[in-house]
């Protein structure tokens, strides 16, 4: 069985490379692994073509554990704290936007999911062979030609239920699965509740062949009893990725204009899983989740979300990167200019989709349609950025019933309980501001 993200010869590649990214000199550790024999390329998939020898992974295992010597400490909440601006004072909720929220965070997230892992350039001819290009309702397969659909092969767990011609409801998506497992948490805990305590709520409901990247390496070792915030960096080169950032929306609902709050919330519950730009991109979800509760305009959310984010921080500037591409040009220039910076990461990192977010946030003007169908053309990880952006632009300005109608209230998931009601969701993400 080969196991994606979790198998040591696979981490060792990946973690060449994070810990370059945060300054470590890993030149020595380098070649150590290719002198073996290992292949210091990552495997895009999570797992690499051939299984390793049980010296080539017991090298791997102890190369890791080099680079773990040499990491930063966990900054704590008060530490992120002081480097940032005064919050800002953002209008009192005026109306319950939770609805449109958790239907357009589902709408936008549906639409993404066929082309999950197809690149940018493949999200367009499929497009243009349907004549749908652009993108302004949902994918299909029908007349799509056997040479495009052979070159670029549909998301296979997404395909049979998130093209136009089979969409019944909201399919099972991890997008999905955590907002509700955040709604649960806050349910039993309260706003008190710690790192350990969303670890616990992992292990009582969450399958663990549902979590990827860094969640499945933080699963490993919450079940390996190591502590927090252990469990985001134990062999696990993933903690910059977008994890954290697809849990945090919820943490934003219950606090409508209070940023500051729902960041801090989103920071407990993605230290069990990441650090520093992918604890940020968590805070940052949950601010402009926060922000859309109150706020008359996207560009108003942005503004206030980015006051939770340290500034000078890569995921600043991948920020501020995506809101300037939007300033000027048309869409493709703008895609143009966020692959030419961001192109080389993985397609999961948080740094390029969080830049994507913004950039489909600022350029899609608070309308749904183009906002979440910018989000996806822009490749990398079509499902979860377009459902961060669909949740946001949906509180705003709510989710035009071409988009919502197909959901037909429904999502299901694979948390216990079974299929829930989107009204019925939103009903109880209320209940939690007043309580």
């Amino acid at each position: 069985m080969r196991l994606t993200w979790a198998q040591p010869e696979d981490l060792i590649a990946h973690e060449l490379v994070q810990s370059a990214a945060e300054g470590t000199d890993v030149t020595a550790v380098r070649a150590r692994w290719t002198a073996a024999g290992g292949d210091p390329t990552p495997a895009v998939s999570g797992a690499g073509p051939r299984p390793a020898t049980p010296e080539l992974r017991a090298l791997a295992r102890t190369l890791l554990d080099i680079l773990g010597l040499r990491r930063a400490p966990e900054e704590t909440w008060d530490t992120i704290v002081a480097s940032l601006p005064p919050a800002p004072q953002l209008p009192s909720e005026k109306d319950d936007r939770r609805l449109g929220a958790w239907t357009g965070r589902a709408a936008g997230c549906l639409l993404g999911k066929p082309v999950e892992k197809i690149p940018r350039e493949g999200i367009e001819e499929i497009l243009r062979a349907t004549g749908r290009w652009p993108l302004d309702r949902w994918f299909t397969a029908v007349g799509l030609p056997a040479d495009v659909a052979a070159r670029w092969p549909w998301n296979r767990r997404s395909a049979p239920t998130s093209l136009e011609e089979n969409i019944n409801g909201m399919p099972e998506d991890d997008d999905l699965n955590y907002p509700i497992l955040a709604l649960l948490l806050l349910e039993q805990h309260g706003r008190g509740f710690t790192t350990d305590d969303v670890a616990q709520l992992w292990l009582d409901h969450l399958p663990a062949g549902r979590v990827f990247t860094a969640e499945r390496a933080a699963y490993r070792n919450v079940l390996e009893a190591r502590p927090v915030p252990e469990t985001a960096t134990h062999h696990n080169p993933f903690r910059e990725w977008i994890g954290a950032l697809i849990r945090a929306d919820v943490f934003g609902w219950v606090s409508p204009g209070d940023v500051r709050e729902a960041a801090r919330l989103a920071y407990t519950d993605a230290r069990l899983s990441h650090t520093r730009n992918g604890v940020y991109g968590a805070m940052w979800a949950a601010a402009l989740c926060s922000a859309a509760m109150v706020c008359d305009t996207v560009h108003n959310v942005l503004d206030a979300a980015e006051t939770v984010i340290p500034p000078g921080s890569a995921l600043a500037r991948a920020i501020e990167f995506g809101r300037a591409a939007a300033a000027d040009g048309d869409v493709r220039t703008g895609l143009d200019r966020l692959h030419a910076e961001y192109g080389h990461l993985h397609w999961v990192h948080v740094l390029n989709n969080a830049a994507v977010i913004a950039y489909a946030l600022a350029k899609g003007d608070g309308e749904f349609g183009p906002s979440v169908s910018i989000a996806v053309t822009a490749g990398w990880d079509t499902d979860s950025a377009a459902a961060t952006v669909g949740g946001v632009v949906g509180a705003l300005h709510g989710v035009p019933d071409r988009w919502a109608a197909p959901l037909d209230g429904r999502i299901a998931t694979s948390l216990p309980g079974g299929e829930q009601r989107i009204a019925e969701l939103a009903a109880r993400t209320k209940a939690l501001v007043t309580r």
